[in-house]
């Protein structure tokens, strides 16, 4: 279940409390994974509440658990571009292979979408995230280019 919370972008206050901002979507996804917990014979609360002191740091910590997220996507978004330097490097310019990198750009996309709905506190780290996307996605469209060039003298 811990995984489900991360997922939607909780944080652990301490063990086996956890903490989401207060949304529609949120509240409806932890009542059904409340739901899917009593099932299981197991027991859930389901609390809202407002801090009384704190905030700041429950607030850091949301950040801190989303700078984490977008820290791997820039990593991920910077060895995209490697392997896409390799296509050119090695002259391969192919539309297999151009469909394989639009495949992983937009599955770092829909990463990127995830991490941004769950960041309800716009931790700092997203800027680079989408500068590194934005990246990736140039990088993308001059492979195309060549791609499509090549096809074109072919024929």
């Amino acid at each position: 279940m811990w995984r489900r919370l991360k997922s939607l972008g909780a944080i652990y206050l301490q063990n086996s409390a956890a903490a989401l901002p207060a949304t529609a979507a949120s509240e409806r996804a932890l009542r059904k994974l409340r739901h899917e917990i009593i099932e299981m014979a197991g027991t859930a609360v389901l609390l809202r509440c407002d801090a009384l002191a704190g905030e700041d740091e429950v607030v850091a910590a949301f950040q801190a658990a989303r700078d984490d997220e977008y820290e791997e996507i820039v990593d991920k978004a910077r060895d995209f571009i490697v392997q896409v330097e390799k296509e050119h490097v090695a002259d391969h310019f192919t539309f297999a292979e151009l469909e394989e990198n639009e495949v992983d750009l937009v599955k770092l996309q829909n990463w990127l979408a995830k991490v941004q709905a769950r960041d309800a506190f716009h931790a700092p780290g997203r800027k680079a995230a989408e500068e590194a996307l934005a990246e990736c996605e140039t990088s993308l469209e001059n492979y195309a280019s060549q791609v499509y060039a090549r096809d074109a003298d072919a024929h």
